[in-house]
């Protein structure tokens, strides 16, 4: 309901030796204290006039919020995006970079032979297997609210391509067959908060090894969800934020049985995988007190290691997948768009949506080996196929499932369980009754056809 103009004056009487109101809710309060009335009746009226404030500043004059389907950022601070005083993310030149969305890092010519070699080994001139550039831009099915955190990181299985894992906030870790759609396991006792990355065991795709914002490397077999730890870098619990420490980059180096992490001070480890015990001392291998988010082991020459982190970016990869934090407006939607970058030129190649996903899509990955993207948005997966390859497909292929309280109460506000993002904001469009009521009866279907 919008707030008028105009707004109305209340009259409030209150003994004179209270105490001043003082309030720093988004409402101020002026208060005029007419000396007839303190003469007349012995008490101080209070007179309040309510005037629209800032939420960001609270400060009178302006209001930061969404305007339909518009962020409007707060005036007298700097710009969300660029740090940079005199404009908002709205006119920010940053906003949307579409020739130069990244700077790809110089290139240094040399004519030294052992250089150039290296270089060639670095990028080799091969034509591609598939055609460049493929953008998934449909979705083709979905999994609604599935986990009960927001969604932190993504796998897909090295040999079934249907299989994808997913980690979430609380450390639960998800196994979704998206083939068969309705096919899904959430093990709950993995970790004990952020699950950050994951990778399958390299010598037995059955087992995947995780790191996680509790300090700890687990080994959980996918089948009966028994998970073992191999090394806790908080033994003694929490002792302060200066001493915990916290995992986030991880890849298996199979030829030496080693686990490689990364925390958030800049350091590596290693895990041998046979004993299960960190071997060594840490290494730091990043700027001290710098998150490492990426660890990747050359598949070729496994003791060449790359990583980044804050301080740098990993560009190994041609295309990288990115959900946009800022909204726009599509048709008075306010949608968040994924976005194709090519790594070389740092060129915008393309952007998806779909006017369901009203959230981040936070975590992306493109499939190893077919023209697929997965996606996390808040607590919900969705694959996304190119449109020419979705049409081919029959209409009952096309399948959404509906978990926990979104499945029960479809209709009803969701508000017990939120997270940091707007978990009711998922399927919230123009056509919603519609839509609502197609999925649910898609839903019923699927559930008396698996019966």
């Amino acid at each position: 309901m919008r707030r008028r103009s105009l707004f109305p004056q209340v009259v409030i009487d209150r003994d004179t030796e209270s105490e001043e109101s003082s309030s720093e809710e988004e409402e101020e309060a002026n208060v005029v204290l007419p000396e007839e009335e303190r003469v007349q009746k012995g008490k101080t009226p209070i007179t309040i006039t309510l005037k629209k404030v800032c939420k960001v500043c609270k400060k009178s004059g302006h209001e930061a919020g969404f305007r339909g389907a518009t962020y409007i950022d707060c005036p007298m601070k700097p710009c969300f995006l660029c740090k940079m005083p005199g404009h908002t993310t709205v006119t920010c030149p940053h906003r949307v970079a579409t020739e130069y969305g990244m700077v790809p890092a110089p290139h240094k010519n040399t004519t030294n032979p052992l250089e150039f070699v290296f270089q060639r080994q670095l990028h080799p001139r091969l034509p591609p297997i598939k055609p460049a550039h493929v953008i998934p831009d449909q979705v083709h099915c979905a999994v609604i609210r599935y986990h009960s955190r927001r969604v932190t990181c993504l796998e897909f299985h090295p040999t079934n391509n249907n299989i994808l894992l997913s980690g979430d906030k609380k450390g639960q870790l998800g196994i979704w067959d998206f083939g068969k759609v309705y096919e899904k396991t959430v093990y709950g006792n993995i970790h004990n908060c952020i699950l950050n990355n994951m990778k399958f065991n390299p010598t037995n795709d059955g087992s995947i090894y995780a790191a996680s914002s509790d300090g700890t490397i687990s080994c959980t077999d996918l089948e009966t969800g028994i998970s073992l730890s191999l090394m806790n870098l908080n033994p003694n619990g929490w002792e302060g934020p200066s001493s915990w420490r916290m995992l986030y980059g991880l890849d298996v180096n199979s030829d030496r049985s080693v686990v490689l992490v990364a925390d958030n001070f800049g350091y590596l480890y290693m895990a041998d995988i046979r004993s299960n015990n960190k071997m060594s001392k840490p290494t730091l291998i990043h700027k001290k007190g710098t998150k490492v988010v990426g660890l990747n082991c050359n598949p070729l020459q496994p003791d060449l290691l790359l990583s980044c982190g804050n301080d740098h970016f990993d560009s190994s990869e041609s295309l990288v997948v990115i959900g946009r934090y800022i909204s726009e407006n599509y048709d008075g939607a306010a949608l968040h768009p994924i976005d194709f970058i090519n790594i070389s030129t740092g060129q915008l190649v393309a952007e998806v949506m779909d006017p369901n996903i009203t959230t981040i899509s936070s975590v992306n990955k493109l499939h190893p080996r077919e023209d697929i993207l997965a996606s996390g948005s808040s607590r919900s997966l969705f694959i996304w196929r190119p449109k020419k390859l979705d049409i081919a497909l029959p209409r009952e292929e096309k399948r959404m499932v509906l978990c926990g309280e979104v499945s029960k109460k479809r209709n009803k506000k969701h508000g017990d369980e939120s997270d940091d993002d707007s978990e009711n904001d998922i399927f919230r469009s123009k056509d919603n009754s519609l839509k609502q009521k197609k999925l649910a009866s898609k839903s019923s279907s699927y559930k008396s056809r698996r019966s």
